[in-house]
């Protein structure tokens, strides 16, 4: 920890209002206003809180959530002054984790520094936990859900690490996929030329970068907010390898929005109540960034609801109902993929904006996917026509890499840059293989 003493700024304003409270507190004497210096240099901590002119109390509250990450035993420090045999403290909240060692505080513990016993105050201070205020609703910090039956403000104070990040080094990295968000960051280096789709899934692909571009002026400037629902819902529906994971993270990457692939299988937890957790953790992050969740095999949580057998059948129906609700509350894009579209319960599919069938390539899209995605330095040997090759052979775009890379990995290691017919097959061979298919040579 930083020498308490050297202390200046916000940190120094923090630990005067703690000593304040405890001496009134615990020993009768009087509180004085304190004043809030920031410095001249300010930190990027110190800049937030001018640009969004916080108040006193919403810089305690910001603090208190901020110092664990920073100074760990600030707290436990503070105290040792005004206890220094110990001792148990109910009344200024706070927990232990399972490593950090220091007092992680709660509601409690902002509650009773801003309020201390005046129960009318207390109650005046817990509006800066309202779902109203901006901290909730820019998701930058709030209070951890505890278990049914336990006081509200017993819960942690949890800083988003997005803002851990930003006030610490001034920059904001990505989230990570973790068992806390279940997502991850897709990205992509190929360009819409590079999507060989049919005319009919472009155009329909088109209305949604439409919708990402308008939206915000149809609601807007055209009076429709209030009158149709927010977001945009979009089911992506075809055999695996056409091209689906590719379109969404090129509608993110030519409108400038992240997207986001939800891994289902940390979303669905086995214990109940756990997978509305998860879920409101993603939705929770999301809101407001502008960010395009994919949900790739989604027929594992929306596929055929089952009839209610067992409570696990019925805590399962309303963990998707959950989800559901989410979806249709977010005020983003939203798409889902299935290899199948009848694998999709058909009382979610009247939800959807937007149906979009990713088709097997026809001879001509096989064509073209040859001729894009073979190496500009490589030729092909005289015996190969790749006329040929797209009209005998039906294969996905994704089977169609896989076999160009097969190939010029031979090549390569033949120290040639002729890529041979029968390397070609031979990739041909092992895609057809994987899919329970054989073919001549």
């Amino acid at each position: 920890m930083a020498d308490e003493n050297s202390l200046n700024g916000v940190w120094s304003f923090l630990k005067e209002t703690i000593k304040q409270r405890l001496a009134h507190e615990l020993r009768g004497e009087p509180i004085e206003h304190l004043n809030l210096n920031l410095e001249s240099d300010k930190s990027h901590l110190e800049q937030f809180i001018t640009a969004r002119k916080l108040t006193d109390e919403e810089v305690v509250f910001l603090l208190l959530a901020m110092v664990p990450h920073v100074m760990p035993d600030f707290l436990t420090n503070i105290i040792a002054r005004f206890l220094p045999n110990g001792g148990e403290f109910p009344a200024f909240g706070g927990v232990k984790g399972k490593n950090h060692r220091g007092i992680l505080p709660t509601g409690e513990t902002v509650l009773y520094i801003l309020a201390g016993n005046d129960i009318g105050k207390r109650i005046e201070v817990s509006k800066l936990f309202d779902e109203s205020h901006l901290f909730a609703r820019k998701n930058i910090l709030g209070i951890e859900q505890v278990n049914s039956g336990e006081p509200k403000m017993s819960g942690r104070l949890i800083m988003d690490e997005e803002y851990v990040d930003l006030f610490t080094s001034g920059k904001i990295s990505k989230p990570k996929l973790s068992s806390s968000f279940p997502a991850q960051l897709i990205t992509t280096q190929l360009e819409w030329d590079d999507l060989v789709l049919s005319k009919k899934t472009l155009s329909e692909i088109k209305e949604i970068e439409t919708w990402l571009k308008f939206n915000h002026r149809l609601m807007g400037d055209w009076g429709m907010e209030g009158r149709i629902k927010p977001g945009y819902r979009v089911l992506f529906h075809g055999p695996a390898g056409t091209g689906k994971t590719m379109t969404a993270s090129l509608l993110g990457k030519y409108t400038g929005r992240d997207v986001f692939r939800i891994d289902l299988s940390l979303v669905v937890s086995k214990y109940i109540g756990e997978t509305e957790k998860n879920l409101s953790r993603l939705f929770d992050k999301a809101d407001h960034k502008n960010w395009i969740l994919f949900f790739d095999e989604a027929d594992s949580i929306f596929g055929k609801r089952t009839d209610v057998r067992d409570a696990h059948d019925k805590y399962a129906n309303q963990e998707v109902s959950y989800l559901l609700q989410r979806i249709e509350n977010f005020g983003g894009l939203v798409i889902l993929a299935s290899n199948m579209k009848s694998n999709i319960d058909t009382a979610f599919v009247r939800r959807f904006n937007s149906m979009i069938e990713f088709e097997n390539p026809k001879v001509g899209e096989r064509l073209r996917l040859w001729q894009n995605y073979l190496p500009k330095s490589v030729t092909l040997h005289n015996d190969i026509s790749l006329k040929e090759v797209a009209r005998n052979y039906e294969l996905s775009g994704a089977n169609i890499v896989n076999i160009i890379q097969y190939a010029c990995l031979q090549t390569i290691e033949k120290q040639s840059r002729t890529i041979t017919y029968q390397d070609l097959i031979k990739g041909i061979q092992k895609e057809y293989k994987k899919e329970g298919k054989m073919i001549s040579s």
